[in-house]
């Protein structure tokens, strides 16, 4: 797809916002996910906090020259768990998130001096496109089911987890169509600006559409066709009308961490070690990945320019400043990314622009009960095309590969079946994803048969 703005250009500022408010619509259910998980008093507008500054801060790094938004990173929940778990105190367990991500972020800073002495050349040999095609592939394939049970949030399952097709479900169901319709003519057939903003149009249709079912439902007091739920607005005036139901300032991690160090041991910092350093030489591989991909999306190779290091101390530095501030490591977000395929928009001004948005939203109070509100069919309509746009983005790096030789073939099916597959292994508290065994057991392959080649010759 061409781009219709690229790294470099500058929207006008009113288009400007309205991109930043989209880009923010599409990392905002992942990103405030995240906390929500975690619990033990997590909070979304802290995340979005973290998630902005974070991304200034890969900003800065990176030159200005990678339009990607960093959000919270799933790949540490465990470890996030893990540091509460094992905390004397709450005030412990906020520590203990600032040590693990600052624990991570050193992987990667010590990766990028390595990385910056040694060159990126041995990364390309390492995962030529027979081995990276396929993996950024199963980034979006491995979000499907995620998509999918969105579609279907407010539908029971039989004992199979298969989705039961009730009043409800279907309700749930014709929001999330909706949704989708709207993204894909705006995108296809808009004109001007509806073409670039496909994702607003499509969660508003979707929200209207979930607002009349939610008020007949009201009227006629049955509550399966109640799609919205209110509860975020209600607890603005809980208890009553004041300056916190418009403006509140987010509950930082680092405020809560302070109370932490007269319950400090070192034991505590070796079990945070064990639970996030491995986690982080995992998420190394899908940072590969997903610049990769953006890269072939923008026709510029950001492991050359600016640099995989510095794409790499962008990250970890993000990461720790983004747990700073809200306790999530931050990572590079797919969503962010197929929204600059889908839109064509790259502009790194538009980051910036989210990055601001994303800050100043998390003081307002409406605004983030708003983005609590929006239905989960909703969002799994705009997430069939984000997370399919990031499949595809994989799939287009292997156009160029020819699969009519095995040995290429049996590369590209090892990444694919291993990783659609679910293989994970679990290696004491660490987990290393499905994507990530896919990825090694790829670059394992490939290596063999690479070598098998030279000894041939």
């Amino acid at each position: 797809m061409k781009l219709i703005y690229n790294v470099n250009d500058r929207p006008k500022l009113g288009q400007l916002i309205v991109f930043a408010i989209q880009q923010l619509l599409a990392i905002m259910a992942a990103t405030i996910a995240v906390p929500a998980i975690v619990g033990n008093g997590m909070t979304a507008s802290a995340a979005l906090f973290g998630a902005g500054a974070g991304t200034i801060i890969y900003q800065l790094f990176t030159k200005f020259k990678s339009p990607v938004f960093l959000g919270s990173s799933f790949a540490f929940i465990n470890s996030m768990i893990t540091a509460f778990a094992g905390a004397a105190s709450m005030a412990l367990g906020y520590l203990g998130l600032l040590i693990g991500a600052l624990l991570a972020g050193l992987v990667y800073v010590v990766i990028a001096i390595v990385i910056k002495f040694a060159g990126v050349q041995w990364i390309n040999k390492l995962m030529p496109p027979v081995v990276i095609g396929p993996t950024v592939a199963l980034i979006g394939l491995s979000l499907a089911g995620a998509a999918v049970k969105d579609v279907f949030s407010y539908g029971p399952q039989d004992n199979n987890g298969s989705f039961i097709m009730t009043g409800n479900i279907w309700i749930s169901f014709i929001c999330a169509l909706v949704t989708l319709a709207v993204v894909i003519l705006c995108s296809v057939y808009g004109k001007k600006m509806a073409k670039l903003i496909p994702f607003i149009l499509g969660i508003l249709a979707g929200y209207t559409v979930g607002l009349v079912f939610t008020f007949v439902g009201i009227a006629t007091d049955n509550p399966a066709l109640m799609i919205i739920d209110f509860a975020p607005f209600k607890a603005l005036v809980a208890d009553g009308v004041s300056l916190k139901t418009f403006l509140a300032v987010p509950e930082f991690t680092f405020l809560t961490a302070m109370g932490g160090f007269g319950d400090f041991s070192w034991s505590y910092v070796a079990t945070i070690a064990v639970a996030y350093v491995p986690v982080a030489f995992v998420v190394f591989a899908e940072h590969i990945a997903d610049h990769k991909n953006l890269s072939s999306i923008i026709e510029q190779d950001l492991l050359e320019d600016p640099g995989l290091h510095r794409t790499l101390l962008g990250d970890g530095v993000g990461s720790i400043v983004g747990a700073f501030f809200g306790g999530c490591p931050n990572t590079t977000y797919g969503e962010s990314v197929g929204c600059v395929a889908i839109t064509g928009n790259a502009s790194v001004i538009t980051i910036t622009a989210t990055v601001i948005l994303s800050i100043l939203v998390s003081f307002i109070s409406p605004f983030v009960a708003f983005l609590d509100s929006i239905p989960g069919c909703v969002m799994g309509g705009v997430c069939i095309t984000l997370y399919g746009f990031i499949a595809v983005s994989g799939l287009k790096m292997i156009q160029k590969v020819d699969l009519e030789q095995n040995r290429n073939l049996f590369v590209v099916s090892v990444i694919l079946i291993c990783g659609i597959g679910g293989m994970a292994l679990a290696i004491g508290k660490v987990t290393i994803t499905s994507i990530a065994c896919a990825l090694i057991l790829g670059i394992l392959v490939n290596l063999m048969l690479s070598e098998a080649d030279k000894k041939n010759s």
